[in-house]
């Protein structure tokens, strides 16, 4: 969510501006029947202070979880039904992704008269206050810009994308962690979408100014532009910008330039973050506008970037570079020592018939089968074997359950698996589990081969299946996990989901709950 931090002067900022601040009608903010301080929803959560109101006259209220005794951000919505189902679709489906750089989402409520989101509270301001006194230095901008990178690449390895990347949806806290809030995508973006936005938040970190043009009484400034409308780069409207975070920003705007995916992004700006302490970048000078025979602004010799080749080649080149490295130092430490190869992640690049490089595909899910997936269990009993198929029917509202158990973390057993037999072998991006209730300790490893339903087939599968995927998620504090760490290229089929710790239900029962299994292939 936006900032939710308030002053002496008034609110500092309003939720969901983005997209939502474009629009030229908004509705009227509720006066009759309106909420009032000391008032429960749904008999949880106790709303302690109204903010302010948001640019679609949503009301943003401070209020805090009367069970868990935690700060949350309310957004009230008048009224709900049909009307809401946008907002309160677009918070589902946000609270699917669970990121360090992403806004919790923890409820959607529809109460017909009104709807409500009640999501991660943030101590901090958004993005779009920060800035109004000057613009950031090239550091922090570089830093908050890898950021909103690292959390738009968690949404979009799930096959989702964000659809709001904006200054209003961009919040930094007083701790200094960087949130993006308030997805809301819409059928017309895509993961590109995200990406040029990223590209507009560096430019307003650097000048103060949005380059994409908006409507309405949240507007932001427009960017500086010449005569023919094109804006001015960052170095034109400020002195101090360095000459390749300059060029990033404009590669990033400029629709004639094929985009890097936002994991590729993601990796260039982290390796940004310290290029101005690196000897090898050169200041080139400010760039100015003087039209071309096309009519397009011609770069100084020193900075002009090459239209053919694009910044995704350059950043993709990069990357998988980094990455054979990655891979051959692990392939010699296996050949020493026997050890499994280290987890990575990196996107791959194609190249047309003129040897242009394209930016990576988006992932997508891999559709899986009730036959695809069964329960492993070498210490069980066995009669926790069936139903593993409503894990993969797309029912976020059915579930495979365990068994409760009396004592963590999983009663008497090492532990409890799922085997996913792929349809052929593919290039995995990411796994995610849906689970009803959090605290659950679970890791993915890879193996060949399905050695049967028995219990002696259970145990060969967990003695042969050592290969694992990325870290082990310990103790999650959310209900979904997000395995990544597949390196590209190395093709998998069977997946094992290994779960040692059981999370505690709202019924303080000690089970595993799996509501929903999706596997993402890079594209």
């Amino acid at each position: 969510m936006a900032s939710e931090k308030s002053t002496e002067g008034g609110p500092v900022t309003q939720v969901g501006e983005g997209q939502e601040a474009e629009e030229a009608a908004t509705p009227p903010v509720l006066t009759v029947g309106a909420p009032r301080v000391g008032e429960v929803l749904a008999d949880r959560y106790e709303l302690a202070e109204h903010i302010n109101d948001d640019a679609a006259g949503r009301q943003v209220w401070q209020g805090v979880d009367v069970v868990l005794r935690r700060p949350v951000a309310v957004v009230l919505r008048y009224p709900g039904g049909d009307s809401a189902q946008e907002m309160l679709q677009a918070a589902v489906t946000a609270s699917r992704v669970i990121h360090p750089n992403l806004a919790g989402v923890y409820d959607a409520i529809d109460e017909e008269t009104r709807a409500y989101v009640v999501r991660e509270w943030i101590d901090g301001e958004a993005l779009r206050e920060l800035v109004v006194e000057e613009p950031l230095d090239a550091e922090r901008a570089t830093s908050i810009a890898h950021a909103v990178a690292s959390a738009v690449a968690a949404v979009h390895a799930t096959g989702m994308v964000h659809g709001n990347v904006h200054p209003g949806t961009v919040m930094v806290a007083d701790d200094g962690r960087v949130v993006l809030a308030d997805a809301r995508a819409t059928e017309g973006d895509t993961p590109d979408t995200d990406v040029r936005a990223i590209g507009g938040i560096l430019y307003f970190a650097l000048t103060g100014h949005w380059p994409h043009t908006e409507v309405g009484p949240s507007s932001l400034p427009d960017a500086v532009r010449d005569g023919s409308g094109a804006i001015a780069a960052p170095r034109m409207v400020r002195a101090g910008v360095p000459a390749y975070l300059d060029d990033l920003t404009m590669d990033l705007l400029d629709e004639r330039l094929a985009l890097p995916s936002a994991d590729v992004l993601a990796a260039e700006l982290d390796r940004l973050d310290v290029a101005a302490d690196e000897p090898f970048i050169v200041d080139a000078g400010p760039l100015r506008f003087s039209a071309t025979e096309d009519g397009l602004p011609e770069q100084p010799p020193a900075t002009r970037r090459k239209l053919i080749i694009g910044v995704a080649s350059l950043l993709v080149i990069a990357t998988v570079g980094l990455l054979l490295g990655i891979s051959v130092l692990a392939d010699r430490g296996d050949s020493d020592n026997g050890a499994t190869p280290g987890p990575g992640a990196a996107a791959t690049a194609t190249s047309d018939p003129t040897g242009q490089a394209t930016a990576p595909a988006a992932p997508k899910a891999v559709p899986l089968s009730r036959d695809q997936v069964r329960i492993v269990d070498p210490d069980g009993d066995r009669r926790e074997l069936g139903d593993a198929a409503l894990m993969v029917d797309g029912k976020r509202d059915t579930a495979w359950e365990s068994d409760s158990y009396k004592n963590l973390p999983f009663g008497d057993k090492s532990g409890m698996g799922v085997l996913i037999k792929l349809p052929e072998p593919t290039d995995v991006s990411s796994v995610q589990v849906n689970l009803s209730a959090t605290g659950a300790s679970a890791a993915v490893f890879t193996g060949e081969g399905d050695t049967g339903s028995t219990r002696a087939g259970d145990r060969k599968i967990i003695a042969d299946y050592k290969n694992r995927i990325g870290e082990p998620i310990e103790n999650h504090e959310a209900t979904t996990l997000t395995f990544q760490g597949f390196l590209p290229d190395q093709k998998h089929q069977y997946l094992l989901i290994w779960f040692t710790k059981l999370p505690t239900t709202s019924e303080g029962k000690l089970r595993l709950e799996i509501q929903e299994i999706t596997v993402q292939a890079r594209g």
